[in-house]
């Protein structure tokens, strides 16, 4: 049953990870061409999961210990979308120029039908192997909630507020979540790595 077990983690991380890569390409051409920071850091989170996927698939048959450690390490890839949406960010503050409303909601709408379809593929496994599939689950679930803020900001930039700053505050929250989610996996991966065996 493990076993089993085992392998149905590693074929459904693998398609997270490819679901992950291929939105990835589609919301980082959009948020350049419209100038979006919350899809900017977005299609960079994308990227990140993409990456914490396909480690979590090699990772799985490791020991405990050395899967603590690749948990240790994805703790810091976490922060990487919030380091480059600050960045984003000041360039935005720059020049505030509002995205075009219409792309940005619907890339976001599209982004959020993946990252639910990736969060429910997750959800089965969010507590085998530790810290991996909590990291894979805590990514997917993340994401889902600020897709839906990305929809917000595009329907209020278009209805009510014409501004840049709707697409700047959810992009800013999104690099916030990004960290609780680092201080979480770092938490979690920190532990099993104590009581781990050599």
């Amino acid at each position: 049953m493990t076993v089993l077990m085992g392998e149905g983690v590693k074929r459904v991380v693998r398609q997270v990870a490819l679901l992950n890569l291929g939105y990835f390409g589609i919301e980082f051409l959009v948020a350049l061409s419209i100038g979006s920071v919350s899809l900017f850091a977005d299609s960079v989170d994308f990227l990140e999961d993409a990456s914490i996927n396909l480690l979590i698939a090699v990772a799985l048959g490791w020991s405990a210990r050395n899967r603590a450690r690749v948990g240790m390490a994805l703790a810091g890839i976490l922060l990487v979308p919030g380091l480059a949406t600050v960045w984003t960010a000041w360039q935005k503050f720059m020049t505030p120029v509002a995205p075009d409303p219409l792309p940005l909601t619907l890339t976001g709408l599209g982004a959020l039908v993946v990252n639910l379809s990736c969060a429910l593929m997750l959800t089965r496994y969010r507590h085998h192997s530790g810290s991996l599939t909590r990291a894979a689950f805590l990514s997917a679930r993340n994401d889902a909630l600020a897709n839906i803020a990305i929809i917000a900001a595009g329907l209020m930039t278009a209805f009510v507020w014409h501004s840049a700053w709707p697409d700047l505050i959810v992009g800013l929250a999104i690099a916030a979540m990004n960290a609780d989610a680092a201080r979480e996996v770092w938490s979690a991966a920190r532990n099993e790595h104590r009581t781990a065996q050599p």
